[in-house]
């Protein structure tokens, strides 16, 4: 188990405040384990190199779809992170670090699993559900943190993200309490999660490489141009999250064709539209069940 764990404040790197300390307390991270990645402004990693964009070099070996992708820049989010020095203090590296606004790490690379709660109501949740561990205070809220690693899930349910494999989460400092081993009740979160209906259900059998145009939305009041932009735009904001917030990306996205489309006719052919955002969203590691329900409760918000 790395050092990470370890209750005592003084073995373990306190906040940086400035792009050396972040480069310092991600040092200090990798010797004990864990592996780390710069976070850029918008608490989000840095986008992909141009041999890696949308994904064209297959991905990273260690991606829910085993990829042949070995570059050595930080692309990729979550599944660039490394407890490699050398590639730590690498000069691609260098120059992300000194746009970094924070250093991130993967919790299920060392095992571990946060709970990200988002706003006073979700840590009072928290208080009143889960067993005590180990907490870090954020901007808005709280992690706690969990011995054992999971899948990871956005929006378990109000103000709660649970981040551990295929997803990063911010190192903040290494907080107080003991940490306590995975809960049943973190895991039921996903479990129930996976097992949630979506209100506005996307058609499966709608072919993958179906097209929008007029032969399935005779009823909408858009041009093809302006349907076609406004997904685009979309799509490569899906893209663009790689695995973390992906989904949540693709909800929003869903939900703003919804409202686009609110005054047609119809039909307007919204499932194909669905099918591109959901194959956008598996493109970069979001699990296809998950990634239907969130575009599909997106549309629904509108219905």
């Amino acid at each position: 188990m790395p050092h990470f764990a370890d209750t005592a404040r003084e073995r373990t790197p306190r906040r940086p405040s400035a792009p050396g300390g972040h480069l310092r307390a991600a040092l200090a991270l990798a010797v004990r384990g864990v592996p780390v990645l710069p976070v850029r402004a918008g608490k989000v990693p840095f986008g992909n190199c141009r041999a890696c964009a949308k994904n064209t070099c297959g991905g990273r070996p260690n991606m829910k779809d085993p990829g042949p992708c070995r570059c050595p820049a930080p692309c990729h989010a979550w599944a660039a992170a490394t407890t490699d020095r050398d590639i730590i203090v690498s000069p691609l590296w260098a120059a992300a670090w000194e746009q970094a606004v924070c250093v991130g790490y993967h919790p299920g690379g060392t095992r571990l699993t946060v709970v990200d709660l988002d706003n006073p109501a979700a840590v009072a949740w928290a208080r009143g559900t889960l067993p005590a561990t180990r907490i870090v205070a954020t901007t808005r809220g709280e992690h706690w943190i969990y011995q054992g690693a999971m899948p990871s899930h956005n929006a378990v349910r109000p103000g709660v993200d649970v981040k551990s494999l295929m997803a990063y989460a911010r190192w903040l400092g290494p907080g107080t309490g003991t940490m306590a081993a995975l809960p049943p009740a973190v895991r039921a979160l996903a479990e129930r999660e996976d097992t949630t209906p979506a209100r506005w259900e996307v058609v499966s059998s709608t072919p993958a490489r179906a097209v929008w145009d007029r032969s399935v939305a005779t009823g909408c009041r858009h041009t093809e141009r302006f349907v076609r932009t406004g997904l685009e735009h979309g799509l490569a904001l899906v893209r663009e999250r790689t695995e973390s917030g992906a989904g949540s990306q693709a909800f929003g996205v869903a939900r703003f064709v919804a409202v686009q489309h609110t005054d047609c006719p119809g039909p307007c052919g919204l499932e194909v539209l669905a099918e591109e955002i959901v194959s956008a969203a598996v493109a970069v590691g979001v699990p296809e069940a998950y990634a239907r329900r969130a575009v599909g409760n997106g549309l629904g918000v509108a219905a």
